[in-house]
């Protein structure tokens, strides 16, 4: 029998029982599916090579060049000798030099750092223009060599600076007056530029304070004023010769038709010139002065502000006889141009008087809105200030680049007439205590003589009044100030935001106006009291009740304030500020000490340093001001 031939079976196939067949299948799969995974690197698993210190395989050329080459190098690759430090970065660090042994100095440490570090805050000038410009009007000596009118050269003697013997007009006014009456009005409204937009003249006077820049800007307002009083009449003479020339016409042509005349055009409530100011106090002062120039000159001004009474706003500006200047705060100007649209239509120029002010976050939207409704009949813009900061240059690089500027030799310098002392009051007897301290000063100040010669009359009439100015920085002090200067005898108010309109007025009048000479019936009375006074009493002065302070300081006045009174106020008659507070920036030094030196008159700055102000800056300061140089 033939032997069968087996074929090949698996050792699987040869179990009987199916079931054990396919777990078997799967135990095998799963096992191989583990082991996969088993070979897979973990993504936060660290390669074997990292603890060793260097590793023997180089690499390629293009293994080097990626986004990560060379971020583990352990050695630096320099090509060459490496570049040497650059001088700023030596003053950065502490280390010493390389050449030298002893260490470079900080940049607070460095002599060459600047203490006042808020002088940033102005615009600088270079000295070159300041010495070109004071060789350009060095040949003006006069007021009669300006192209004005007569009667307006006659009213600077007459009205604008009465009793003065020797008239000479001053660097910004020498500057200015004639660049201002370049462009002689010749009855042509402003033009319009590419853009549709109106174009005008622009002036941008920028000169010391005290330094007559409201006359600098007024006279030749003024001039151009009576100037277009003339062109007016005659065009008013050439339009009522047309207009009967077309009556005639009509009435031959219509004999029976009668039409009704159109009323002439009135100029109520649409000024000729506006000047804007920031404060109330300054409408009256610029307005006060624009309003004694009319009594020689013959035009009509006004002046509005918050301080007061909607009667007497709308009786001065819609006056029936017209207006040719109006003094006024931009606010209340442009609340007034919403209701009354015509009041800006006929403004030939426009002037923004402490332009600093009204350029910045406060009143530049508003300043802003009043120019652009006087712009399409605007001929002349002229910003004037005692300081250009730095805001108001960016701002009038971008939104005024063609202004032309004129600047004096001594902007941003504080007049060298003014001496500035400065009190320690950490030491003997104050011990820090600055109202003492500030009160110790005023009375030195009152029993002290005056150094500029006396008045002819105050033999007669007796001591003057010596007047005082304390600045603050916060306006809450003010008012504790003053009432500790009067529990000391010190005859002293407060004047800030908080003080009624009222009384802002009665105490600005006393450090403003100077008192006139007596009249000879008041030096006679004067002599009368004296002798009394001198005479023998019969009675004995009454005793006073115990603790009660009976010392009193005659003969000096004090105001303490904020920067409410330093921008603008013309304080002729005082002769000494006092600083109670170091001031923030440069800008508060040069107006609160711009109070004194005013008409080339002496004064005497005072700072009070505390062991938390920055002696450096007044030292800095104080130096500038010995040589004659600016803040900036």
């Amino acid at each position: 029998m033939p032997l069968a031939i087996r074929s090949p079976v698996c050792l699987l196939c040869r179990s009987r029982t199916p079931t054990l067949l396919s777990s078997t299948v799967s135990q095998v799969a799963r096992s191989m599916a583990t082991a996969r995974l088993r070979r897979r690197v973990a993504r936060m698993a660290l390669s074997p090579n990292v603890t060793k210190s260097s590793l023997n395989q180089k690499r390629s050329g293009k293994e080097r060049i990626g986004p990560w080459a060379g971020t583990n190098q352990t050695e630096a690759r320099i090509r060459g000798e490496p570049r040497s430090r650059s001088p700023a970065a030596l003053k950065r660090s502490a280390e010493p030099s390389a050449e030298t042994s002893t260490p470079t100095p900080r940049k607070s440490e460095s002599p060459l750092y600047k203490a006042l570090k808020m002088q940033t805050t102005l615009a600088p000038i270079p000295y070159g223009r300041r010495t070109a410009t004071k060789h350009k009007i060095a040949n003006v000596t006069s007021f009669d060599q300006f192209p004005l009118l007569p009667i307006v050269r006659h009213s600077v003697f007459s009205q604008a600076l009465p009793g003065l013997l020797d008239v000479t007009p001053t660097p910004i006014q020498r500057l200015a007056i004639p660049r201002l009456m370049e462009d002689s009005p010749n009855g042509k409204p402003a033009t319009a530029g590419e853009d549709g937009e109106p174009r005008y003249d622009q002036y941008l006077l920028a000169a010391e304070t005290g330094s007559g820049k409201t006359l600098a800007y007024l006279l030749p307002l003024v001039d151009a004023v009576k100037r277009l009083e003339v062109e007016d009449k005659e065009n008013e003479k050439r339009e009522e010769e047309r207009k009967a020339l077309e009556r005639e016409e009509r009435l031959k042509n219509r004999a029976f038709d009668l039409e009704p005349e159109e009323p002439p055009l009135s100029n109520a409530g649409r000024p000729r010139v506006v000047i804007l100011v920031p404060t109330a106090e300054l409408v009256t002062q610029v307005g006060t002065k624009v309003k004694a120039l009319s009594h020689t000159v013959k035009y009509r001004s006004g002046m509005i502000s918050s301080n007061l009474t909607p009667r007497r706003i709308k009786s001065t500006l819609f006056n029936p006889d017209g207006i040719d200047i109006l003094v006024s705060t931009p606010h209340l100007l442009a609340s007034i141009a919403k209701t009354e649209p015509y009041v800006l239509s006929r403004v030939s120029y426009l002037v923004l008087d402490e332009a600093d002010s009204l350029m910045d976050r406060s009143f530049f939207p508003t300043t802003t809105e009043v120019i652009s409704k006087a712009a399409p009949s605007l001929r002349k813009l002229i910003l004037c200030s005692a300081t250009i900061p730095r805001s108001l240059d960016n701002l009038l690089r971008k939104h005024y680049p063609d202004i032309k500027r004129l600047a004096t030799p001594n902007l941003h310098a504080i007049p060298r007439r003014v001496q500035l002392g400065v009190v320690d009051i950490q030491k003997d007897p104050y011990r820090g205590n600055r109202s003492l301290a500030c009160a110790d000063v005023i009375w030195s100040i009152g029993k002290a003589g005056d150094s500029e010669p006396s008045d002819p009359f105050e033999s007669y009439a007796g001591p003057k009044t010596k007047k005082v100015l304390v600045f603050v920085n916060e306006r809450e002090e003010a008012d504790e100030v003053a009432d500790f200067l009067r529990s000391k005898g010190i005859d002293a108010q407060s004047l800030s935001r908080d003080s009624g309109a009222r009384k802002q007025e009665e105490i600005l009048a006393e450090f403003t106006e100077s008192p006139p000479p007596p009249s000879p019936e008041e030096i006679m009375l004067a002599q009368k009291k004296r002798r009394q006074e001198d005479a023998i009493p019969f009675e004995l002065p009454a005793r006073s009740n115990k603790g009660e302070n009976t010392r009193r300081l005659a003969n000096t006045k004090v105001l303490v304030t904020t920067d409410l009174a330093s921008r603008g106020i013309d304080t002729l008659p005082v002769k000494t500020v006092i600083l109670y507070h170091v001031p923030h920036t440069t800008i508060d030094f040069i107006h609160r000490l711009g109070r004194l030196g005013r008409m080339n008159k002496r004064g005497r700055g005072i700072v009070l340093v505390g062991k938390k102000d920055r002696k450096d800056v007044v030292k800095e300061v104080r130096e500038g001001m010995f040589r004659g140089q600016a803040l900036i």
